[in-house]
């Protein structure tokens, strides 16, 4: 071997990767205590980007395509270098490909229950997972934050790194975008188109990389927020829940008032009909006068019937209409019951308890 063959053997004149692999992110350039040399040659083929580093420092970012190594295409690192009169004499420096492609299929999950403030259900420990799809934008932010100096940085390996990252941006997003509980638990595939617009500048800023997709697949609360759903959607499915009521009463009625149910229908029933009846003077004799009460014509009070009170609870008034107290307090939330709210506790008129079934 010759001098000359010997010191071409010393210099980098093709620099290349052909990227064979479906998971590296980031590569390395082995240049084997070798030196690039003036003109070399540096190719970059599509979804890829090229990034040196000189010394620690970022230098020039080449994109695909084929460059030749001289000055006028090294300015950042000619400055890094202090080349005062151009690219002359070899040099050594740190290549780095980075794969600018689409990943897609990525997990994400929390591996404890998020808390998150709702606005029906106050304070809510939330567990999700799903997918997303991500690329890398920033070659600079993406080696500085999460691949490091890594020789070959793997998917599975960012996996294990920015899983718990993912997800606090996730936690972050829902906490400002203010999504309520029952959306979080139905609309699945809305809510991660929703939540793009904040996690990416969050994502591109600190990680270098967009996400294209964000899917979430499941998302599970505590069973007593279960719970409370469902009597929600139980409530959409009714509807009007004075017209309910009234069914109720009806059913009642047809059914010869079997059970408290029906014995409270009767009760509500005969309610209504009463102020019917006092509206349109029945009661009244001829002459004004009342007449007097027939004695023994006051009926005993029925087991289980609201006590004669003015002031009423919702679970009384549960029990005159033959509901729970659940759907009460949701009527009352609606405003087809008045009630005035005292502490925690609801308490109902009688004169409000009329005018309902008046409706």
């Amino acid at each position: 071997m010759g001098l000359m063959d010997y010191l071409k053997g010393q210099f980098l004149e093709i620099i290349q990767w052909t990227d064979d692999s479906r998971d590296t992110l980031s590569w390395r350039f082995p240049d084997e205590d070798k030196e690039i040399k003036r003109g070399a040659q540096l190719i970059v083929r599509e979804s890829q980007v090229a990034q040196f580093v000189y010394l620690g420092q970022f230098g020039d970012t080449f994109t695909p395509g084929k460059h030749d190594l001289v000055t006028d295409n090294i300015p950042i690192l000619s400055t890094l270098k202090g080349w005062k009169y151009g690219f002359e004499s070899p040099f050594k420096a740190d290549i780095y490909y980075v794969t600018t492609r689409l990943f897609t299929g990525n997990k994400w999950g929390t591996s404890n229950p998020i808390m998150m403030r709702d606005q029906d259900f106050g304070i809510v420990r939330v567990r999700a997972f799903g997918t997303f799809d991500f690329k890398i934008t920033d070659p600079r932010v993406f080696l500085k934050e999460v691949a490091g100096s890594d020789h070959h940085f793997r998917l599975d390996e960012f996996a294990d790194t920015m899983r718990s990252r993912i997800v606090s941006v996730f936690t972050d997003a829902l906490a400002t975008a203010k999504v309520p509980v029952l959306d979080l638990a139905t609309r699945y595939s809305e809510l991660g188109d929703a939540l793009l617009p904040i996690i990416n500048p969050i994502t591109t800023t600190k990680y270098g990389i967009e996400i294209a997709s964000f899917v979430l697949e499941n998302a599970s609360v505590p069973p007593e927020v279960e719970q409370a759903i469902d009597k929600r959607s139980s409530m959409g499915a009714i509807g009007n829940l004075n017209d309910y009521v009234k069914f109720q009463m009806a059913e009642g009625m047809a059914k010869g008032g079997g059970g408290p149910a029906g014995a409270a229908a009767e009760i509500a029933m005969g309610f209504g009909m009463a102020q019917q009846m006092m509206a349109q003077g029945v009661f009244n004799t001829a002459g004004g006068a009342t007449p007097p009460p027939i004695p023994g014509a006051t009926p005993p009070p029925i087991p289980g019937a609201a006590p004669a009170v003015d002031i009423l609870t919702p679970a009384q008034v549960a029990q005159t209409l033959g509901v729970t107290e659940a759907d009460v307090i949701a009527t009352i939330e609606a405003g087809d019951i008045k009630a005035k709210k005292i502490g925690t506790q609801y308490r109902i008129t009688k004169a409000a308890m009329d005018e309902f079934l008046a409706k």
